[in-house]
């Protein structure tokens, strides 16, 4: 089992900035990846950014020069710098986290937290 936290959201006006932080614990396990969906009501979760452990990030058409992901690999933790943030951000953010239980196993695991809210106040 993984267990996956996120933190950092909260209230910002437009043009504003936040960071999220996420943290994968628990195991044993490898990671592939790990990313930030988003989910406004009414909507379908959607992609923000991912970090693939064995490549570099990408990102959202809509985030794109705004939002930035990093990761501490040694800490197994990924986060979300958001600037420039406009209402349109507004949703509950969610950490992806894509793992496998040894590095020879083909087979991968999909782990979400719980969501984070982000509101940006016109």
């Amino acid at each position: 089992q993984v267990h996956v936290v996120e933190s950092g959201g909260g209230l910002v006006q437009a043009g504003g900035s936040l960071r999220l932080s996420c943290a994968a614990s628990g195991g044993p396990f490898s990671i592939n990846a790990m990313g930030w969906y988003r989910q406004a009501p009414g909507n379908e979760r959607e992609l923000v950014a991912v970090s693939i452990w064995g490549g570099g990030p990408n990102y959202a058409d809509s985030v794109k020069g705004r939002f930035t992901i990093s990761r501490d690999v040694a800490k197994k933790m990924v986060f979300l710098q958001m600037n420039a943030l406009n209402p349109e951000d507004t949703a509950v953010y969610y950490c992806n986290v894509d793992v496998r239980r040894s590095p020879d196993d083909s087979r991968t695991y999909i782990f979400w937290g719980q969501g984070t809210q982000v509101t940006v106040s016109s």
